[in-house]
């Protein structure tokens, strides 16, 4: 279990991001278009987890944003911004912002918290995801993995991209 704050006041996960060195967990997501997304849908590529409580808050469409301004640098690289938000929301937001270098998945559906150790355990956000980056190389091995240790501010782009471009 790891600890994280939302307004300054201690919330925990259900469990430890996985770390550096470790292969990445398997995942299974939902796409705005329904289908599953997995590790296996990008082979050879380097996945970037953009990880957060729900696109419906300013600091967590913000990162939205900006990693899709950052992957159009990063080339054999996937951003996947995931959250519990139902695909059709996810899907709304970044057709009415114009977001196409990222894609877009849920975890409503499957075991995503749980497997990353993201899932919020308790605290007004219980059972949503906390903020948090996981950077996988081409090979599936985890080269970047942060949980931020405030919900409500948005991640360190700046580590994200160092991690991203030191492959």
């Amino acid at each position: 279990m790891a600890l994280t704050k939302f307004s300054n006041d201690p919330v925990h996960t259900i469990g430890d991001l996985p770390p550096v060195g470790a292969p990445l967990p398997r995942f299974t997501l939902t796409g705005t278009d329904l289908a599953d997304i997995t590790n296996d849908s990008f082979p050879g590529r380097t996945i970037v987890l953009n990880i957060f409580p729900s696109v419906d808050t300013s600091v967590c469409a913000m990162s939205v944003r900006r990693f899709n301004e950052l992957t159009a640098s990063w080339p054999n690289t996937t951003v996947i911004c995931t959250s519990q938000d139902l695909p059709f929301a996810l899907g709304r937001f970044c057709g009415a912002e114009g977001i196409d270098n990222v894609i877009s998945a849920s975890g409503f559906r499957s075991d995503f918290g749980q497997a990353f150790g993201v899932s919020l355990v308790d605290g007004p956000l219980r059972g949503l995801f906390a903020r948090a980056v996981v950077i996988a190389d081409a090979s599936g091995k985890v080269v970047y993995s942060h949980l931020s240790p405030e919900i409500g501010e948005e991640p360190d782009y700046d580590q994200a991209a160092a991690a991203v471009n030191a492959l």
